[in-house]
């Protein structure tokens, strides 16, 4: 409609009407209405439209006093006018005119809807009266700045699209009722401004994009929607697009909340680092200050020596403390005296010296500490203005590997020239910091910018050489706005032409190519500051020591210089990017000197300047306070971290020879008798007086004294000294009446408690002890000393000694002099003002707190209750009559540094969400168990030691107790804290995380600086599924537990940071290498749920992917006797050889090698095929009847001198050598069914053995060395074998009991030479070849005498018979047989399978189930059942056998382990 009426009121527009008459007349025509009749029906008219006809002003509308709706569309109207007429107007549309100006709508104070869009106005004005508004379109003009709305609180919809404007600010603070707001086609670039949307509770539709106009640059930027969904949660519509559903508010709120915690993880880290960074100063600090304190040490002593031997000749005793002119006492001192007051004097100007060079380390310190504390304010911030981007500005530390770090260098330096600085004193620069500046939005402005002026007609040439033309130019911000102006860049970028010009500047963004010209206005400027407060005291000789600047990348397009005497506007050089000039420097002489190729540049267009780069650094001098430095150079190394200013304070190194020659200077004096202690007698004659009560002044320096149990007695004395000397307590001197001035001063006192009673004491010198707790003195002097004046506490270890001066100042308010400094009454004020303890009451409560009931939507590093003390000021008036519930009202409570020793009076805050009671002195947490609503509390840096108190907020979720006294995580009240998702407890006393476990939903975890030691304590976060941010730095855990952070990493795999760096995906992949299927102590106490490894003595881990084995230390097991690691990966078990007790060990289904772990050996291609396919015999031929080759026998230590027991069952072992068997020389039983076996040795050592199983292998024979040292050995098994032939077992004359079912044995005769054996009584050979012949039985019982099992049965007296009678009669052997049977009476036939019970057939092939030895007792041989089975479906016996087998090993493969499942 827009358009279409546009070109029909441009064809109107050509016939105007010639009088208002006929304007009116095409009014009427226009709207159906007669022009004649208008007195009668226009005050019945309520609407009117002007599309199609000519409208070039507004007249006429007096003829329609009751007008509710006017449209004007496409018309030539230039201002609002006839307004007056219609007072109850609701709806005007003055649309697509020319309109340069709002105006005469202050008639119309009923009018709610206002279109005045594709008009020409520049300004929001004129509408303050029109509070009923509630729809207000002004798109398509030229508005450049939203304004002029603040009283339109019913508006509900505004349309500001296609105009010029960039920032949105607390413009809409006031129109709370905004429900649709479009703003696309401007150019807001940046997400600050967008989060001043939020005070819009009611907006459900913004528009900053749509299809019919250009989105605004913040739509282009990273994660755009987040942030918008973030800060406007109720939002329905954004940019024409539905965003209603929850799960895009969910996707949004679990953003924010990760990049929340990761930026507040990076910025704990940063001042973190800088308290470690303070630590390692002050150590540097007290480095340097060694030598001044041992030479100042030193002249004390010997000018103490010289002010006693002055006191015993009788000199005034106020001359060892004054420094009268020596001119003055010369007459009346004799020549000795007249040397020690020289000697004394030259004493005291060493000491001065010295006393300087004390402060100018402290200054040095005091500068280098004020730069890490900026540059860890600076990193902070830098954080914080990422998150608030969402990373569209990232600031990017360089370092000296950083090929841009060294660019910036090297272009700092070309632009440096130290002839420009040699007036100020300047002897080089060095840089301490290059930041990188990553800002996404001002480099799309650039870009844009700079392809616009390349797109042009008249740019063919500029486009072609367009890069000569960019440049890196400084600029370096005015000193009183330093730090706001260079962050204000680095995230908006520079101010435009038209801000520069109302600040009092030229109108362009100022720059220059060198480091002086960029730098003169801020050297001028302090320079003359400095001048102006020359009073002040100052650390800097220099005032403008340390800078910053900003390099950018800027393109200068057609350059022009300056011409004298114009001004620098874009309107005076029209065709021109930018301008420039020559700069002149003045020096301190006031001559003007020309830099060469030095030049100012104006850029006319701010958006054509890309800030890139920061850099921070500092002049350098040739005094003292840059003893470190050097000149920079481009092939020195800088400093580019936090973490490096601590490597510039090396101690310097001072002459002290002037100190020797001063102590040498004649007089010298003898050494003194030591006083070891004090009697009348000796308090006499050190004195010179004749009586005790004569004594006033009393100087007992350098005596060694450990205490002065006389001295009470010297009721007059007024002066005492007591220098140098060993006291601890000054309980001695307590009560004197008339001291007036005593130095204990080079003593080891550490508490002045015991100085009571000295009402008269002016004078206290206790500096030079071991003084540290400044309150406790501070207050016994307050007590005890009522009239002290002057008091010296220099040199001593106070624990705050930042806050000394001011706590000294706040107990004894009658000094005048402190530690040298001369006190005011405004000072004792001040401090006593702020060290006045506050108690909570009413008044500080109402001062303090906040009744908002929302969570502020802010991207804020701060916690909620200061970020609500920011955004919202605290209330002015507290005269007014208070509600009786405005207790029950307050949600947010920051009661942070005010002094507060008990929490109280918070019971009524029921409905307190937040609460904050930091660096505060209270001990214990308390009142807060009615605030049941309490979401996040901090109680950082108090004296609290314990979490009692909090059992009661259930509904807490962040808790901060960073350094107080706590000693341990108190499970019984963290297991009441469900929601905790936050805890940081650092800087405490902790000695481990038991307890912590009981947070379930933990999120973040900061436990830093604390006692934890353990690495175990690491299991108590296993349970914690949600924590991912952990921090444990500064705990004898991480700085001395080798490997500590992959090993948290192994255990936590959830985690995503460690101690505040990232966790890498390699550092996964690295704890799975070196900490996968460890079987330590900790793992188990894990699996135990105990850590008492001595009443361990069973231990059963089961398929617990173990690999190695570290049990070290190994003597806390030392009641460990039974070990099952059974179904692991374990490829030998060296780390459990050093057990002491352990008796049996259970290692199934492994891969155990050997019981050490093997070297790698490299193999032949035979030797690889040989081992791939066993059953090839491939390489064996000349093996087949023989045995191994024999290695050089090389005897090995012994290990496991307690193992009786192991099982090694189905490792996949082929070679018995190679598991060094032999070396376990108690070892009594060995399991090694299963393997793949194919030849036994290796067995040499084992002379104790008495059960050995080797079932289901590959053996094809037996060997001469197989069984050589098995002397003792009782039971042997073989089932399931290849084996053709039992040779070589000589050896085993004690053996019982012998299984060789299921093995190749053929021929009869390989039977016979069991009769080696003579201690036989069990053997099986089942499902054998042999065992088909019914003679084998026979032919055994022949050869084995001793023999009672044969196949599972029991041999008996008719068997035995049998064979003998079989034996005589060998000649009618295979026709005679059944005769001989069935003529026999009392003989019962003998059927070798057939009949055989279940439980015989198991004996048979796996030996555990031993069967009475007793030959006469009767055995149970045939089941009738089974008999009649058998004969109705007989089978071959191999295969019967065979399935019995395989059914009996899928239920039960091995021999059970005779081991519980863990103790």
């Amino acid at each position: 409609m827009q358009s279409t009426s546009g070109q029909k009121g441009a064809g109107q527009n050509n016939e105007k009407p010639c009088s208002d008459e006929d304007v009116v007349r095409e009014l009427c025509m226009a709207n159906g209405l007669s022009y004649d009749d208008l007195a009668e029906e226009g005050p019945s008219v309520t609407s009117l439209e002007v599309i199609l006809s000519g409208f070039p002003q507004m007249v006429g509308l007096s003829f329609f006093p009751r007008l509710r709706q006017l449209q004007i569309v496409g018309q030539g109207i230039k201002r609002i006018e006839g307004l007056e007429s219609c007072p109850l107007l609701q709806e005007l549309w003055v649309v697509e005119c020319k309109l340069t100006k709002i105006s005469g709508l202050h008639h119309c104070p009923g009018l709610k809807k206002l279109y005045l869009y594709d008009n020409k106005i520049s300004e929001i004005k004129n509408l303050k009266l029109l509070v009923s508004m509630e729809v207000l379109w002004l798109n398509n003009n030229y508005i450049s700045q939203i304004q002029g709305l603040e009283t339109l609180q019913n508006l509900q919809e505004l349309n500001l699209a296609n105009n010029n404007i960039q920032k949105i600010g607390d413009s809409l603070v006031n129109n709370v009722n905004l429900h649709t707001f479009n703003l696309s086609g401007n150019k807001i670039s940046s997400f600050k401004e967008l989060t001043c949307l939020t005070c819009l509770s009611q907006l459900r539709d913004l528009a900053l994009s749509d299809f019919t106009t250009t989105p605004n640059p913040v739509c282009r930027l990273c994660n755009y929607a987040t942030h918008v969904m973030y800060h406007l949660p109720l939002l329905l519509f954004l940019d024409t697009y539905d965003v209603s559903s929850t799960q895009i508010n969910e996707v949004a709120e679990s953003t924010v909340m990760k990049k929340m915690m990761f930026y507040n993880m990076r910025a704990r880290t940063a001042r973190r680092n800088l308290t470690e960074t303070v630590l390692h100063l002050l150590k540097k600090k007290n480095a340097s200050l060694e030598s001044p304190k041992e030479s100042i040490r030193s002249l004390n002593y010997t000018l103490k020596n010289l002010e006693r031997s002055l006191c015993k000749k009788s000199f005034d005793d106020a001359y060892s403390h004054t420094t009268e002119d020596l001119s003055t006492k010369g007459d009346s001192c004799d020549p000795s005296a007249e040397q020690i007051l020289r000697k004394i004097e030259v004493l005291q100007q060493r000491l001065a010296i010295w006393t300087r060079r004390l402060h100018e380390i402290e200054s040095w310190h005091q500068h280098h500490l004020g730069q890490a504390t900026q540059m860890m304010e600076d990193t902070v911030h830098f954080m914080s203005t990422e998150l608030h981007s969402f990373g569209n500005i990232r600031l990017e530390e360089g370092s000296a590997t950083d090929p841009w770090f060294t660019s910036c260098r090297d272009l700092l330096l070309s632009r440096f020239s130290l002839a420009d600085y040699m007036s100020h004193g300047i002897t080089g620069i060095r840089i301490n910091r290059v930041v990188r500046i990553h800002n996404s939005g001002l480099r799309l402005r650039f870009k844009d910018k700079l392809h616009t002026l390349l797109a042009r007609e008249d740019s063919v040439t500029l486009a072609q050489n367009y890069k000569r033309l960019l440049e890196h130019l400084f600029h370096v911000s005015d000193s009183h706005q330093k730090d706001e102006d260079v962050l204000s860049i680095v995230e908006e970028g520079f101010k435009s032409a038209k801000e520069y010009k109302a600040l009092g500047k030229e109108a362009a963004v100022p720059l220059s190519n060198s480091l002086i010209v960029s730098e003169q206005p801020r050297i001028e400027y302090l320079l003359r500051h400095a001048e102006q407060a020359c009073s002040k005291r100052r650390t800097d000789t220099i005032p403008f020591i340390s800078g910053r600047m900003i390099v950018s990348k800027v393109f200068l397009g057609q350059s022009v210089p300056i011409r004298e005497g114009e001004l620098v506007h874009r309107r005076t050089y029209p065709r021109a990017c930018s301008v420039y000039r020559s700069v002149h420097t003045k020096h301190r002489d006031g001559v003007y000197t020309t830099i060469p190729k030095g030049r100012q540049w104006f850029v006319f267009d701010n958006d054509l300047v890309l800030p890139e780069y920061m850099i921070c650094f500092e002049y350098l001098t040739g005094d003292g306070h840059h003893l470190d430095s050097v000149c920079l150079s481009k092939g020195s190394e800088q400093r580019t971290s936090l973490d490096d200013c601590v490597d510039v304070l090396d101690p310097p190194t001072y002459d002290t020879s002037p100190d020797k020659e001063a102590v040498d200077m004649e007089p010298t004096l003898d050494p003194q008798p030591k006083l070891f202690n004090l009697n009348t007698e000796v308090l006499l004659n050190v004195s010179g007086a004749s009586v005790l009560s004569d004594i006033t002044v009393l100087n007992l320096h350098n005596n060694n004294l450990s205490s002065l149990k006389e001295i009470s007695s010297l009721t007059a004395l007024r002066h005492l000294t007591l220098s140098f000397n060993e006291l601890t307590s000054l309980s001695d001197i307590a009560h004197m009446p008339s001291l007036e001035i005593l130095d204990a001063s080079f003593n080891q006192l550490v508490s002045l408690e015991s100085l009571q009673g000295l009402k008269e004491l002016k004078h206290l010198d206790v500096s030079w002890n071991k003084l540290t707790n400044v309150s406790k003195d501070s207050t016994v002097l307050q007590i005890h000393t009522p009239a002290l004046q002057i008091l010296e506490t220099q040199h001593n270890p106070w624990k705050k000694p930042e806050e000394v001066r001011m706590t000294i100042l706040s107990f004894v308010t009658t000094l005048t002099k402190l530690d040298n400094t001369l006190v005011t009454e405004e000072e004792v004020a001040d401090a006593v003002r702020k060290t006045t303890r506050t108690i909570i009451n009413q008044e500080i409560i109402i001062v303090c707190s906040h009744t908002k009931n929302e969570h502020p939507r802010s991207l804020s590093l701060m916690s909620t209750t200061q970020l609500l003390s920011d955004l919202i000021p605290p209330p002015s008036d507290l005269s007014q009559d208070l509600q009786p519930d405005w207790a029950s009202k307050i949600t947010s409570l920051n009661l942070d540094n005010q002094k507060i020793c008990q929490m109280s009076h918070l019971q009524a805050l029921v409905n307190l969400r937040w609460a904050s009671f930091n660096n505060n002195y209270i001990c214990e947490v308390e009142g807060l168990d009615c605030c049941s609503s309490l979401e996040e509390l901090s109680l950082n840096n108090n004296n609290i030691g314990t979490f009692n108190g909090l059992s009661n907020l259930q509904s807490l979720n962040k808790l901060s107790m960073d350094g107080n006294q706590l000693s341990s995580l108190d499970a019984s009240v963290l297991d009441q804290l469900h929601n905790l998702i936050f805890l940081s407890v650092e800087n405490n006393l902790i000695t481990s995380l038991d307890g912590v476990h009981k947070c379930h939903a933990l999120m973040e975890l900061y436990a830093g600086n604390n006692q934890i030691s353990v690495s175990r304590d690491i299991y108590y976060l296993k349970v914690l599924e949600s924590l991912i941010i952990l921090d444990l730095f500064g705990n004898p855990l991480s700085e001395n537990f080798k490997n500590y952070r992959i090993y948290v990493v192994f255990h936590l795999p959830s985690l995503k940071a460690l101690d505040g760096r990232a966790v890498d995906p390699a550092e996964y992949e690295n704890a799975k290498a070196m900490f996968g299927g460890r079987l330590t102590p900790d793992l188990v106490a894990e699996k135990l749920g105990h850590s008492n490894y001595a009443s361990i003595t069973y231990l059963t881990l089961h398929s617990c992917s173990i690999r190695s084995v570290d049990l070290s230390p190994t003597d806390v097991f030392f009641n460990l006797h039974s070990i099952n690691l059974d179904h692991n990966n374990l490829t030998c078990f060296s780390g459990l050889i050093h057990l002491p007790n352990v008796k049996v060990l259970c290692l199934n289904y492994n891969r155990v090698e050997s019981i050490l772990p093997r070297q790698k050996t490299f193999l032949t291609n035979r030797q690889m095929l040989h081992n791939k396919v066993h059953s090839s015999g491939y390489g064996q031929q000349s093996l087949s009847k023989g045995s191994r080759p024999l290695a050089p026998a090389i005897i090995l230590e012994p290990l496991m001198s307690s193992l009786e027991v192991l099982h090694l069952s189905y490792n996949g072992i082929s070679n018995m050598a190679n598991l060094e068997l032999s070396r376990l020389t108690n070892l009594k039983t060995l399991f090694l069914q299963g393997n793949e076996i194919s030849q036994v040795e290796g067995l040499e050592g084992l002379h104790q053995l008495r059960e050995l199983v080797l079932d289901r292998n590959r053996i094809r024979a037996l060997y001469e060395n197989s069984f050589i040292s098995q002397n003792v050995l009782l039971e042997l098994h073989l089932t399931e074998n290849r084996i053709r032939e039992l040779n070589h077992l000589y050896p085993l004359i004690e053996l019982r009991k012998l299984y060789l079912a299921m093995n190749k044995l053929q021929d009869i005769s390989e039977l016979d030479k069991l009769e080696v054996l003579p201690s036989l009584t069990e053997l099986s050979v089942v499902g054998n070849p042999v065992a088909r012949n019914s003679l084998h039985r026979p032919a055994v019982m022949r050869s084995l005498s001793q023999l009672q099992v044969l196949d599972g049965m029991t041999v008996t007296m008719e068997e035995r018979t049998r064979a003998e009678i079989t034996d005589a009669t060998q000649c009618e052997e295979c026709c005679g047989v059944s005769g001989l049977e069935t003529n026999l009476p009392g003989l019962m036939t003998y059927m070798p399978v057939k009949g055989m019970s279940m439980t015989g057939l198991q004996s048979l092939i796996h030996g555990h189930d031993m069967l009475p030895s007793n030959k006469d007792e009767p055995q149970v041989q045939y089941t009738s059942k089974y008999k009649k089975s058998t004969e109705k479906n007989p089978s071959n016996l191999h295969a019967e056998v065979t399935s019995r087998q395989s059914r009996k090993a899928k239920n039960n493969s091995i021999a059970p382990c005779p081991l519980p499942h863990g103790k």
